[in-house]
């Protein structure tokens, strides 16, 4: 795989990502502002298709944010650094808005927001995972060396788990349909390459 310079494209997400947040924080009234932007998947299968877009910028609180901005961080910037930034936003988004139609259409009737970036997140994650599998991770809370490809399986498999126990608030068909949409594009892209 070629490597291509250095770009500003992460850090410019990063950027976009903290900025909405604090606009969020500011408004009196967030309500009107998180409807509008936020995904909510009876009102995007209705024709609100820039929810699929404008929810991954969306957080819930600071810790949701942070979390969000720096496994992107971790993950992001050596594969931006290989592919470009332009691939890099391409899979990045094709991953989020891939997650949102498929939350959405299994939860088509639902009026409940879903807000942040953790679909296109995973994507990254998985991404990384494909692209340095032997790489070994540090996995928190125990800090036990683990290798990229199992991180993924392992976190994988936690949000499946979560899923079938119903996780509350968290939207986990989200985190794994960006996971999936992420795989289904890395294989259809590996075969067009080869």
């Amino acid at each position: 795989m070629k490597i291509r310079e250095t770009q500003n494209g992460l850090r410019n997400l990063i950027i976009a990502n903290i900025a909405v947040f604090f606009l969020q924080m500011m408004l009196e009234n967030a309500t009107p502002f998180i409807h509008y932007f936020a995904l909510i998947p009876r009102e995007f299968m209705k024709g609100w298709v820039w929810q699929g877009v404008t929810y991954m910028f969306l957080h819930g609180g600071l810790f949701h944010l942070g979390i969000n901005m720096y496994i992107l961080w971790m993950f992001g910037r050596e594969l931006e650094f290989m592919w470009g930034t332009k691939e890099f936003f391409k899979y990045y988004f094709i991953c989020g808005i891939g997650a949102a139609i498929v939350y959405s259409i299994f939860n088509i009737n639902s009026v409940i927001p879903v807000i942040g970036a953790s679909g296109a997140v995973f994507g990254i994650l998985l991404a990384y995972g494909i692209t340095f599998p032997r790489r070994k991770l540090l996995i928190f809370p125990f800090f036990i060396p683990i290798e990229a490809k199992y991180a993924v399986l392992l976190f994988g498999g936690l949000e499946l788990l979560m899923l079938i126990a119903g996780g509350g608030n968290v939207a986990h068909l989200a985190h794994l349909a960006g996971l999936a949409v992420g795989y289904v594009y890395l294989r259809w892209k590996r075969r067009r390459l080869y």
